[in-house]
């Protein structure tokens, strides 16, 4: 068996997470490695919603190109009762104030915008290369993949729900059925439907709901309970769509043509830790939920964007290995409410019974017309809401009495004209990339703060009376005007993970 020479991470999965995992990593300077059992990239659709949140993720790895062109824009989430509409949740809606609509757009073509982000950052993926074996030392990790064995100083493992890199490590991954099967289908469709968003038929027999898809196609699922055990034959499930589309829609609907024909039923599932030793997974090897609501790509997204600062810091020896037991105690408990909301969505959607039918279609529908209930109901789905203050890096006790107003430490930074100390304009979110940025006018604090992060940090004029210290992941690190309090929050934060 060969043996390679010791890498500083090793990136176990070539979706979204994985990519997006090796992008951040390879910004902050890291060698990344890159494997994936598939013999290459995948085709199909799959997740095709990406919310407002999501955007600024891969906007941030300079990984946004021209998708916001290429997709479909979500305005609004219509839901019937027969031939009524009963509920109608609207995005971007000045007068209700919603949040941004969603992009409608193929998993593939995001995983395609960061594959060639990744190139431009002088990394490759190895296809059809397969991790089979997982040793861990004081010092690294030893991996066989596909037939050589490697080591590597990290292991991540973006490998899915079914993740491999999980079951070797050892952690579990309990999960729960929340569904019998769903058709999932990108078809092309003869009807007169409007493309301005998703549109849902609350039907006896089970809902069912389409949504436009870029290239005139429509992405089509299907609750289909009490259907034979077997799994279906692709012609059978288009047989099936052909039949309870025009049943259960009540239009004249013909499928003209089908790109990509599927099954799935919904589980629940979170691993019971996201790192042992020097083993960490992020997106769907960490926690699987339910589609509603598009939350699946965006959260994996978001997990990988919070490890990646941490661990080049950890690599480059500019923290403790400690700073790592905060990602999981940051994106854990945001899972979990994850899980917790799309679980109930799917038990409303798929309601059969008498009682369930009733809570939803005269109660649940009917409060939806609210504009506070839906600038509720799109600011969760965009995750713009996502804050960290509740966590170990986000120091409250001395900061809680005076600061007023937001952002607050831990809270999402939004993005933002700024302007570097020569004058030169530039945007937040550009300066992130990467590194961390300083808004300040004083010396002292952008000396402290070099002290500790080095280079990887972009120095800009203050926008505020305090001092803001951003994080790479575009959340507040820090905020005040006190070079002694900012370097208590950097020793400890990056010596020990905590600064409480």
């Amino acid at each position: 068996m060969e043996i390679v020479p010791m890498e500083q991470v090793l990136v176990v999965g070539a979706g979204p997470a994985g990519l997006g995992l090796a992008c951040a990593l390879m910004q902050h300077g890291i060698a990344v490695r890159v494997v994936d059992k598939s013999p290459g990239p995948a085709t199909t659709s799959r997740a095709n919603f990406l919310h407002a949140r999501g955007s600024e993720v891969l906007d941030r790895l300079d990984a946004l190109g021209d998708l916001p062109q290429r997709s479909v824009r979500a305005m609004q989430i219509t839901n019937y009762l027969g031939d009524k509409p009963i509920m109608r949740i609207r995005f971007g809606d000045p007068g209700m104030q919603t949040a941004a609509p969603p992009m409608v757009i193929s998993q593939a073509e995001v995983e395609a915008t960061l594959r060639s982000r990744l190139a431009e950052l002088g990394g490759t993926i190895e296809w059809g290369t397969p991790l089979v074996g997982v040793r861990q030392h004081a010092s690294g990790v030893v991996a066989t993949i596909g037939d050589e064995e490697t080591t590597t100083a990290w292991l991540v493992g973006c490998d899915g729900a079914t993740s491999t890199t999980r079951r070797l490590a050892g952690i579990g991954f309990p999960r729960v059925k929340l569904s019998e099967r769903f058709l999932l289908a990108d078809v092309a469709l003869d009807w007169d439907l409007d493309r301005s968003g998703t549109t849902g038929w609350i039907h006896p027999s089970g809902m069912i709901g389409v949504m436009p898809m870029p290239g005139g196609l429509w992405r089509v699922f299907a609750y289909d309970p009490g259907q034979p055990a077997e799994k279906p034959t692709e012609s059978e499930i288009l047989a099936r769509l052909e039949q309870i589309l025009p049943e259960r829609t009540g239009r004249d609907v013909r499928v003209l043509d089908a790109d990509w024909l599927s099954i799935f039923t919904v589980h629940r599932g979170l691993a019971d830790t996201y790192r042992h030793g020097r083993v960490l997974i992020a997106g769907d090897a960490g926690h699987i939920h339910a589609p509603f609501g598009g939350q699946g790509m965006l959260t994996g997204l978001g997990d990988v964007e919070n490890l990646a600062w941490k661990l080049a810091l950890v690599v480059n020896g500019g923290a403790d290995d400690a700073l790592l037991d905060t990602y999981e105690a940051e994106r854990r408990p945001l899972a979990t409410e994850v899980l917790r909301g799309t679980s109930a969505v799917t038990r409303i959607n798929v309601a059969q019974g008498r009682f369930g039918r009733f809570i939803r279609d005269r109660i649940v529908a009917p409060i939806f017309k609210i504009a506070a209930l839906q600038r509720l109901v799109t600011f969760k789905a965009s995750q713009l809401w996502v804050s960290y203050r509740r966590g170990p890096l986000a120091e409250t006790s001395r900061l809680k009495a005076r600061l007023t107003g937001k952002p607050r430490p831990g809270d999402r930074v939004a993005d933002r004209e700024c302007f570097r100390t020569d004058g030169a304009p530039t945007r937040l979110y550009v300066e992130l990339r990467g590194q961390w940025a300083l808004l300040t006018s004083d010396d002292s604090l952008r000396q402290t703060a070099r002290a500790h992060l080095g280079n990887r940090i972009a120095m800009l004029r203050s926008i505020d009376r305090d001092t803001w210290l951003v994080r790479p992941d575009g959340h507040l690190a820090w905020r005040g005007d006190d070079p002694d309090a900012l370097e208590h929050w950097l020793r400890s934060a990056l010596s020990s993970g905590s600064v409480r």
